[in-house]
This record gives structure tokens, C-alpha cells and sequence, in this order.
């Protein structure tokens, strides 16, 4: 049987996931019609793939009279915080789906992963999604594609792309784009994705017979691949709670079986690097549509995850011969912000958690580090000069120091170990950064805004203060596109802001483009904090009055402690303030006795918010049921005492 493995590659909402499920339910791989490859619960949630999967179809169907051929698809995430996750995908797979929406067109991360997929030596498929909106515009994106393409130093060949027109909700693709009368109400129901179908068959090289590009750059002799020596190369882990860490790999030649003993080789340049060593495969999985199936052996070009080899690594070639050459090492790109991890040591804390020791919490960031290789983690018990930075010198506690890709990449691990009943408390994220050279150097980031025109002004005014230089700007049926390059430390925190300058109708999106010269103090608006200075229930009468100095994180009826910020203050220093504080009871009647009080809805934070919002001197403090804001001292006299 012959093999085709694909990725489907695009910006964040452009329609991966949509167009894998619907290739899946016309392939047989859902029995249900609710099933999706977004399965983790966040991912439902949130509508963004977080977690690269695969899943495979076979096409045509069995009985159509033609040849059977499996196509392994690579589902990846598109937001930029996950990129690592799209990096090691694309070295698995002989050509990508390049997916992009027919309204936005080319964004950010459109950019970064066709980058790579070109660098090595793929020729995609282009797919321009979502053409049945009103405001699509297949031909301008086409356009847009095709001069990224060169831009980004395309081969000939990899110019000369083909394209396909497609509805991935819908489950229709179109070789030729329909005429512009084909709106929703006039086009046929019939349709489904045979054509899309069909250009991969055609396009896609016969993993079985031949070597990925960029690994035979010069000859393209088509081998039988099963006859060579055994040659896999892992690029995703898993974990389960039974057979430990898993591998998902591709065989580039041989076979593989189960119970078979094996060499794993890494490079010197790989992190963590250990050398040669023995191994035995004790199971070994296809996939067949979102399910895993126990096989004994699997043959070159299968994507398989095999267990047994507990210390296997991202990168990593298994072979049978200890002499087998290595194959070429994948790289992944460095963290770009750290973070704190600490025990919870609230007034609060211990109510609602299940896991709330240190050791606990080690464990977990442990387990999170056999399948996120994005993410690194400091264990290191002797951290007193860091402690005394952050503020924990006296307290005793030592902490983890956690470093990851963004802000969202860190949130979700914090998400996920909140709803496994973990609790803890992290401090405000920073920006790595490092020298090189002797050169103090920063991340930064290509930021891509979508504004009405009137709100255009004040944005790019803020963003100029956080340090970012505009590089384009195009106008566009009154919504300006405004390309910047802003360090990362100017976009920290900024979210917030730009969803009330823009009135919710702004649009942004970065990619970390690498590091650079440090370019100095960033000014940014300083919030205060309002902070409790009593422990008890909150109450409207004082909310009230707390409401019209700035922005309120808690309800009536909601529990304080002291040294629990209960909102923010417009001017930039803190705020003291008695959110318990009742109504005197009098036995006099005055005017405005009966008045109503009116409380403004407050402003919830969830981890994102509580991240953006927090100072260097604060905690987040982050429980299954809660996500508090506190100060890292929690008595005034304490807090002024180490100021100084």
C-alpha cells in the first residue's frame, strides 16, 4: 500500500482543524458526528489547536476499484506560542498544506511555517479557505501567497504551486475557483474534498519509495525504502499513565516491530544529548483516524508511536545497526519568557487544592517536560540571590523557575494543572535575555495589526512608546493593516489596552522573528493596585465607593485577606483601601438613606488577564476555583520595609 504524509499548516483560525475533520468524516475516520481533532477540553473551549496530532484516512475507500493509498495527516497548532510543535512536524512529512483564509490572507504565522517548510525542500499544496465569505478575495490572496513565496526565496519549482479552493466546514474543494455568482444559496449541495484529495495523490511523493527532500537534496531516485536498513527519527512524545514516554516517529527506511531490540542515536549538538544506547520497542501503534491500533511491525514512510524506550528524546534516530549513520538533527527555537512556580502561601491557601506541596508540583512540571519540549524548567534547589530578587528570600520557599515560548504557552500549562486540582502561585513573566558576543540581546517580534481606520492613531502611538517600529501599513475599505518590529518586552501586558483602544475590533497577532540588541528602558502605563488592608467578606457599600477610582477584581460577598489586590488604580501607585467596610447604622433618617447602590461589572481575571496585569512586586495566585492577585508582602509595614 502506498503512503502520503501531509501537514496542514496555517495562521491561528484559519481552518486546519475544520478541514482535517471534515476530510476525516468522508474518509471514515468519525463514527460520530461530534467528534473533532480539537479534543482536549481547552482547545473546545478556546476554538485554537494547541497540541499537534496525527490521524490518518485511506482514500479512495476500499471497493472503489482503484488502488488503496493511506494518507497520514499532521494537524498542527497555529498559534505562534506553539510553533515548536509545527517545527518538528515539518520534518516528518513529505509536502504541507498550506492553509489561508480568503479574507485575511497571509498573516505572521502563515509566514513563519512556510519559512520552514521551504527551507526544507517541501513543495506545498496552497488551499485558500473559507471562500464562501461575503468579503473573500481568492485572487488577491492568491496574489499575496505568491509574492510571499518569493520573498521568502522560493525554488522554481516551489513557486510553481498548486492551488485548490476550498470550504473546510463545509467538506467542498474546488480545483478551479467558482464563478462569483456561487453564493451559498445558488451552489449545488453536492461537492465534497476528491479534488483536494486527488492533487495530493498526484503531488505528494509515495513515502515508501522515496527519501524526503531535504534529506537527498541532490539525487531524486525513487527507491523500495523497506529494503534498507532500519532508520526512524522521533519528532513527538506522548505519555501514558501505563507504558510511561512514548515516541511518535517516522521510519525513513526498513521495518519496525514490535519486541525488536534497538539503538537509539542522538547528535552532540541535541540538548540533552546521551550518546548511543540500547533499547527494546515493547508496543508499537498505527494511527487509523483519531484512534491508535496495536500492530506487530510497520513498514518505511508509516508515522507509528511506539513505547519501551523510556529516555527517548525529540530527534532522536532508532536504528538496528549501531553503526547507522544519525539522521540530520531538528532543531527547536529557544523560550523567550520566564516565570516563577512557588508553593501557594495565601491566607487561602490549602482550601481548594488537591496538589499544593512543592514536590507535587515538581512532579507535575516534570511529567509536563516528557512532551513539552517547548518548555524548561530550573530545578535547582540553591536559587538565594534569585530568591532575594523575586522577594522570597525570607519567606523560605524555594521556587521553580519555568521558561517557555509566550504568555499563552505558559497559560496553558497553568490552566491544565488548576483543573487537575493543582495550587500555586507564579510571579509576573519576564523577558529572557541573553548575550552574545559581548551584546546584550532581547526577543523580538513581528506584530501584524487589523484596526478601523479612527483607532489606527492611538495605536500607533502606544506602540511606538513601547519601542515598536512601524514597517507597513495598507488601508484597506476603512481597516488599516500595520506591520511592526516591537520587542517582545513591548507587548507584554499590552493586549489588554489594545482591546479598549480599539473598542474590541482590533485584531493582533506576532511571531517571535529572533533576538537582537537590547533596545533600552521600555515606558509603559503603570497601574497601581488597590490593596486590601483587612481580611473579610467584600462589601457593596465600600465597592461603590473603591469603583470610582479605578477598575474592581472582586464582587460583593467575595473573601479578601490582607495583601490581596482587589483592583487597580488609574495613577501608578498602590492604594490601601477597607473593601469590608459596611454603612454606619444610625438611627437618624437622611437623604439618600434608600438610595440604591450600583456596582459597574468588574473586571474577572482569568490566568491570561492576571499575567498582563500584574507588577514585578505582585503573585498570581492560581487555585482550581480561583485566580487571586496578591502582593508578594502582605502587610504595609513589611511591603515599605523592603522597598527600601
Amino acid at each position: 500500500m502506498e503512503i502520503r504524509n501531509i501537514a496542514i499548516i496555517a495562521h491561528v483560525d484559519h481552518g486546519k482543524t475544520s478541514l482535517t475533520d471534515s476530510l476525516m468524516k468522508q474518509n471514515g475516520g468519525f463514527q460520530d458526528e461530534g467528534l473533532s481533532m480539537d479534543s482536549n477540553a481547552l482547545e473546545k473551549e478556546r476554538g485554537i489547536t494547541i497540541y499537534a496530532k496525527n490521524t490518518s484516512i485511506y482514500y479512495p475507500s476500499p471497493g472503489s476499484g482503484r488502488p488503496v493509498t493511506k494518507i497520514n495527516i499532521v494537524d498542527t497548532p497555529g498559534h505562534a506560542d506553539f510553533g515548536s510543535e509545527v517545527e518538528r512536524v515539518l520534518r516528518a512529512v513529505d509536502c504541507v498544506l498550506l492553509l489561508v483564509d480568503a479574507v485575511e490572507g497571509p498573516m505572521p504565522q502563515t509566514r513563519f511555517v512556510l519559512k520552514k517548510s521551504l527551507e526544507l525542500g517541501l513543495k506545498p499544496i496552497v488551499v485558500i479557505n473559507k471562500i464562501d465569505k461575503t468579503a473573500a478575495e481568492p485572487d488577491r490572496v492568491h496574489n499575496e501567497i505568491l509574492e510571499l513565496f518569493f520573498e521568502l526565496g522560493a525554488n522554481e519549482e516551489q513557486a510553481n504551486f498548486e492551488t485548490v479552493y476550498a470550504i473546510g466546514r463545509e467538506g467542498k474543494a474546488f480545483k478551479k475557483l467558482p464563478p462569483p455568482n456561487y453564493s451559498r444559496d445558488s451552489r449545488e449541495e453536492k461537492g465534497d474534498l476528491s479534488p483536494l484529495l486527488d492533487v495530493i495523490l498526484e503531488k505528494v511523493p509515495d513515502a515508501s519509495r522515496c527519501q524526503r527532500p531535504s534529506l537527498t537534496p541532490v539525487s531524486k531516485t525513487v527507491f523500495d525504502m523497506q529494503t534498507f536498513p532500519l532508520r526512524a527519527q522521533v519528532f513527538n512524545l506522548g505519555y501514558d499513565n501505563f507504558l510511561g514516554r512514548m515516541a511518535v516517529a517516522r521510519i525513513y527506511s526498513g521495518t519496525i516491530s514490535s519486541g525488536s531490540a534497538v539503538f537509539v542515536k542522538g547528535l552532540p549538538a541535541m540538548a540533552g544529548f546521551k550518546g548511543t544506547r540500547k533499547g527494546k520497542i515493547t508496543k508499537l501503534f498505527s494511527f487509523e483516524g483519531i484512534n491508535r491500533k496495536e500492530v506487530d511491525f510497520a513498514t518505511s514512510g508509516d508515522i507509528v508511536l511506539l513505547a519501551g524506550i523510556p529516555d527517548i528524546y525529540i530527534g532522536e534516530t532508532i536504528c538496528e545497526d549501531e553503526n547507522t549513520e544519525s539522521l540530520p538533527h531538528i532543531a527547536i527555537d529557544e523560550p523567550t519568557l520566564s516565570l516563577n512556580f512557588l508553593v501557594n502561601d495565601s491566607p487561602f491557601a490549602g482550601k481548594e487544592g488537591k496538589f499544593v506541596t512543592s514536590r507535587q508540583i515538581k512532579e507535575r512540571l516534570k511529567k509536563e517536560l516528557e512532551i513539552n519540549v517547548g518548555l524548561k524548567v530550573d530545578f535547582s534547589s540553591n536559587q538565594e540571590s534569585a530568591r532575594a530578587k523575586t522577594g522570597q528570600a525570607k519567606s523560605g520557599h524555594s521556587f521553580f523557575k519555568v521558561y517557555g515560548r509566550g504568555e499563552l504557552h505558559i497559560a496553558i500549562l497553568l490552566e491544565n494543572m488548576r483543573r487537575e486540582g493543582f495550587e500555586m502561585q507564579v510571579s509576573q513573566p519576564e523577558v529572557i535575555i541573553k548575550e552574545e558576543n559581548g551584546v546584550k540581546t532581547e526577543p523580538y517580534e513581528e506584530l501584524v495589526i487589523d484596526v478601523p481606520m479612527e483607532s489606527s492613531g492611538g495605536v500607533i502611538e502606544k506602540i511606538g512608546k513601547r519601542r515598536g517600529i512601524m514597517k507597513d501599513m495598507v488601508e484597506k475599505e476603512n481597516i488599516a493593516r500595520i506591520v511592526f518590529d516591537i520587542p517582545t518586552r513591548g507587548l507584554l501586558g499590552y493586549r489588554g489596552e489594545f482591546i479598549i483602544d480599539t473598542k474590541g475590533e482590533g485584531i493582533m497577532s506576532s511571531r517571535v522573528t529572533g533576538f537582537r540588541e537590547y533596545v533600552g528602558e521600555i515606558k509603559k502605563r503603570e497601574y497601581g493596585s488597590m490593596v486590601s488592608m483587612v481580611s473579610g467578606k467584600a462589601v457593596a457599600f465600600s465597592l461603590a465607593n473603591l469603583q470610582e477610582r479605578g477598575m474592581l477584581y472582586v464582587e460583593h460577598g467575595t473573601e479578601v485577606y490582607e495583601g490581596m489586590v482587589v483592583g487597580n488604580v488609574l495613577k501608578g501607585e498602590d492604594m490601601s483601601v477597607n473593601p469590608t467596610k459596611g454603612k454606619q447604622l444610625t438611627n437618624m433618617r437622611a437623604s439618600g438613606t434608600d438610595e440604591a447602590i450600583v456596582l459597574n461589572p468588574v473586571f474577572i481575571l482569568n490566568i491570561e488577564r492576571g499575567l498582563e496585569v500584574m507588577n514585578r512586586d505582585e503573585y498570581l495566585e492560581i487555585t482550581p476555583k480561583s485566580v487571586r492577585l496578591r502582593k508578594k508582602y502582605l502587610t504595609e509595614i513589611d511591603r515599605k520595609k523592603n522597598s527600601l
